[in-house]
């Protein structure tokens, strides 16, 4: 075979699987159809309303990983996942049943509350993110499937037959990483939305608005540098200023309601306080960027609040 040929041939494989000119490649367009396909959408609705539906309390926001300030399945499933890519190791090296066991084993076991945050933070996605989420969700428990036979297969003596059912659980695994990336790197699920401001906004005072234009205890929609903000004025020249983009999933905060000083996302509900922006209740795991304010000559001025 010529070097052209093999060249023409790579470049061919590549083709089917890699984005190109025309646009992109073949498992982009498989994801993006998944995105689009809404035949599913009606169960998944009755599923989200199930888990709202649980009275989980102050859990539900531990499950999100407001306390760790990031969506925290990303962290619990590193223990499944090391532990089966670990077996899978083992497996070449003779003499390693007994850990090939125990590893696949402490995957099963820590599976199930990785899964727990995930389906609680998958019930605030939005419906493309959703139907990505499902599949990536039955990848994952066909995972625990294939890893369960395979535990049963080994202790009780098919040890080939064990080692196969491994194999095709890492491969499930693999895909539900896969579609797992697909959420959080192209859908910006778990992504903090409000991150960019700091780094857009300039430093120094702005004008936001007449003070008088200002209605009392109602979020209105006002902009600096080209960054909506939400200001809320309380009293006479009391006034609040946020980043207007909720940090979950882009809420629009302007919309929202105003509860004992703090402000409540209308799509989600994540409450954040209006004096520093820090989110009191989730789903949002980031607080909101924050305003100074002064009113000059009844003119309200913002400045980005620095750490």
């Amino acid at each position: 075979m010529t070097h052209t040929t093999r060249t023409r041939r790579a470049a061919a494989a590549a083709g089917r699987l890699l984005p190109d000119e025309a646009g992109p490649g073949r498992i982009l367009r498989a994801v993006d159809r998944l995105e689009r396909f809404s035949g599913a959408d009606r169960m998944l609705d009755r599923i989200r309303d199930a888990v709202h539906a649980v009275p989980l309390g102050p859990l539900r926001d531990g499950l999100h990983g407001r306390w760790l300030g990031h969506p925290v399945h990303p962290v619990m499933v590193q223990l499944p996942i090391g532990s089966w890519m670990s077996a899978a190791v083992l497996d070449f090296i003779p003499g390693q049943r007994r850990a090939v066991r125990t590893l696949i084993a402490t995957g099963l076991l820590t599976a199930t509350p990785a899964a727990v945050s995930g389906l609680v933070d998958w019930a605030e996605l939005h419906p493309q993110q959703m139907r990505v989420g499902a599949v990536h969700a039955v990848a994952n428990m066909t995972a625990l499937a294939l890893y369960t036979g395979s535990l049963t297969a080994r202790l009780r003596g098919r040890e080939a037959r064990g080692k196969l059912l491994g194999l095709a659980g890492l491969g499930a695994v693999a895909a539900g990483g896969a579609l797992g990336g697909h959420l959080a790197y192209r859908q910006a699920s778990g992504a903090n939305h409000a991150e960019h401001v700091p780094h857009l906004v300039s430093p120094g005072w702005h004008p936001v608005a007449e003070l008088a234009d200002l209605p009392d205890g109602t979020p209105v929609r006002r902009e600096i540098d080209g960054i909506a903000v939400v200001v809320v004025r309380q009293g006479p020249r009391t006034v609040y200023v946020l980043a207007e983009r909720c940090s979950h999933m882009a809420g629009p905060l302007s919309e929202g309601a105003v509860e004992e000083g703090c402000l409540r996302c209308p799509w989600h509900g994540s409450v954040f306080r209006l004096s520093d922006g820090w989110n009191v209740q989730g789903p949002a795991t980031a607080p909101q960027p924050a305003f100074d304010t002064r009113v000059v000559d009844d003119r309200v001025e913002a400045r980005l609040r620095t750490p």
